[in-house]
């Protein structure tokens, strides 16, 4: 993983916004509810959603003490669905403008972030359009990709060239890849901040991401 040029750069550009960088995980316990699908996809989501979590040493919660639930995901088959959903306009102001542009930019996804007072992620609003590129994914695939998608505030090209997950041949199952995963597990570090400005934030991340690839390196 180390030699897959997987550098201390690379780790930078994860968290950079339009030349800024920002880093955010979640300053709560996860606490998801899923919309537009049905009842065995939805186990299957939510068996990823925890296996995500675990990565981070995390667990799912049933509910958030101030949201009830703070990880919203609504899947949709086109963007016009979302505008139909109630009260989703009041949580997400500008709703009918952000549907115009995500067909005009034939995104299948998008995140709403919100942030508590220490700038950790306190709730995140999924939205999936499962068009074909989707469809080709499993349930669990799926899953697995949009959970290690939302548990950091990635940058917006983060994945444009490489997937967070990658397939088991063995039993097609996905996983998070084992470089983007030891980000998620050193982000969460107890002694790490929940949100950071300072791009001096990153020599730190990057230190115990180089150190754990390595242990794991030595492992094998």
């Amino acid at each position: 993983m180390i030699n897959d040029g997987f550098d201390e750069s690379q780790i930078e550009a994860l968290f950079t916004h339009d030349g800024q960088y920002r880093f955010a995980r979640w300053g709560r316990p996860i606490a998801p509810v899923v919309f537009g699908t049905d009842d065995k996809s939805l186990d299957a989501i939510k068996e990823a959603f925890a296996a995500v979590a675990g990565i981070a040493n995390m667990k799912l919660a049933e509910t958030d003490p101030e949201l009830g639930a703070n990880f919203l995901v609504f899947f949709c088959s086109k963007w016009e669905e979302i505008g139909e959903v109630p009260n989703l306009d009041k949580m997400m102001p500008g709703l009918e403008d952000l549907i115009g542009q995500l067909n005009r930019a034939g995104a299948n996804q998008y995140r709403h972030f919100a942030f508590d007072e220490q700038g950790g992620i306190k709730m995140c609003i999924l939205l999936i359009k499962v068009d074909g590129e989707m469809a080709k994914l499993s349930v669990q695939a799926l899953a697995t990709d949009q959970m290690a998608r939302s548990i950091l505030l990635w940058s917006e090209t983060a994945f444009l060239l490489k997937s967070p997950i990658g397939i088991i041949e063995a039993n097609n199952m996905a996983i998070v890849r084992p470089p983007i995963a030891a980000v998620i597990r050193c982000a969460y570090d107890q002694t790490m901040p929940v949100a950071a400005e300072d791009p001096t934030h990153v020599l730190r991340l990057a230190s115990r991401v180089m150190q754990l690839l390595i242990d794991g390196e030595e492992d094998d």
